[in-house]
């Protein structure tokens, strides 16, 4: 697929549906691809909304462990029975309201993939207990002595900067190493100008087609709102107001009055690629458009199915193609 990053909710997506223009993504996608071919445990560093999670994901589902489970933890605002209960399982009657035994995240990774999400957020009894778990695999239920294992590929993610935070501010030193057999950095939005038009032509194809709706691109003023926008909640923020814009939009073309872009007064313009003769989204879509079609060797079926849009949707983006063209 020729789009830079999957849509943001994307599951089923492996590290071959992903590429990118920007040299920071494509040495995070180059190194991701090496780690998947690894059972080493992977750390994740970005600001939040990155695409941390989905990142992980299409490590595990290019890896060979795929076919097993891949489970999602995050650490952050739980108290310390609960985060140990949602670990490792609790046993009934282990604490006020276990009425039933309950697998925890680690027993239900085994042979696949657990995902930590803001690792940095766990408590100091949480950290000593998963550095034993990914140490020696072993594990017990809150309320039972049994020992149990699993065997699990660790893979955690923060927005801290963790590697500074080590040995101080509470995050064990020894955790840190354990959990750091390969880091991967995922750039923020603002530092990937190349990607972004291609990132909002794809998100605003599926937004389009989730809400029924026939959008064929934006205003010039709205595509050169999001161009210079500085996306402070990276591809999360860039869903949410596509989606958000898409909804809103009677006709076929995106407007500037169409856009809930929050804090923009107080957001410095993003780095952007040199201006071309060309800059509005519609001529985005049809670039991309025509590189898929490239990379398919003209099959317009296979096209549309890789660029997400219906075979009729393809047909009639081709004849304003065709149009533009004779202008």
């Amino acid at each position: 697929m020729a789009a830079p990053v999957h849509s943001y909710d994307d599951t089923d997506a492996t590290l071959d549906d992903f590429c990118s223009d920007d040299a920071a993504m494509q040495a995070c996608l180059e190194r991701a691809r090496m780690a998947a071919k690894t059972d080493l445990p992977i750390l994740i560093l970005g600001e939040s909304g990155t695409g941390k999670t989905i990142l992980a994901r299409a490590i595990h589902n290019s890896s060979a462990r795929r076919p097993r489970p891949f489970v999602s933890f995050n650490a952050a605002a739980l108290s310390e029975t609960l985060l140990d209960s949602q670990l490792f399982g609790h046993e009934r009657g282990a604490f006020t309201g276990a009425q039933n035994r309950v697998k925890g995240k680690f027993e239900l990774a085994d042979t696949g993939t657990l995902f930590l999400d803001e690792v940095a957020d766990l408590s100091p009894s949480a950290q000593s207990k998963i550095l034993r778990a990914v140490e020696s695999g072993e594990f017990e239920r809150l309320g039972s002595e049994t020992l149990r294992r699993a065997d699990v590929r660790l893979i955690s993610a923060t927005h801290h900067p963790l590697s500074a935070a080590a040995g101080r501010n509470g995050f064990r030193e020894d955790l840190f190493f354990r959990i750091a057999g390969i880091t991967l950095t995922v750039p923020s939005l603002r530092e990937r100008p190349h990607d972004l038009p291609t990132l909002l032509v794809n998100e605003i194809a599926r937004a389009s087609q989730r809400h029924s709706t026939s959008i064929v691109g934006l205003a010039r003023e709205a595509a050169d709102r999001l161009l210079t926008y500085a996306w402070p909640g990276n591809l999360r923020e860039l869903s949410k107001v596509v989606h958000a814009a898409v909804a809103l939009t009677t006709g076929e073309v995106i407007g500037v009055e169409q856009l809930l872009l929050a804090g923009e007064a107080a957001s410095t313009p993003a780095a952007r690629p040199a201006p071309t003769s060309d800059r509005s989204l519609r001529q985005a879509i049809h670039r991309h458009i025509a590189r898929v079609l490239d990379e398919v060797g003209g099959n317009k079926r296979r096209a549309a199915r890789e660029l997400g849009v219906s075979r009729a949707t393809l047909e009639r983006k081709l004849q304003e193609m065709a149009r533009a063209s004779r202008r």
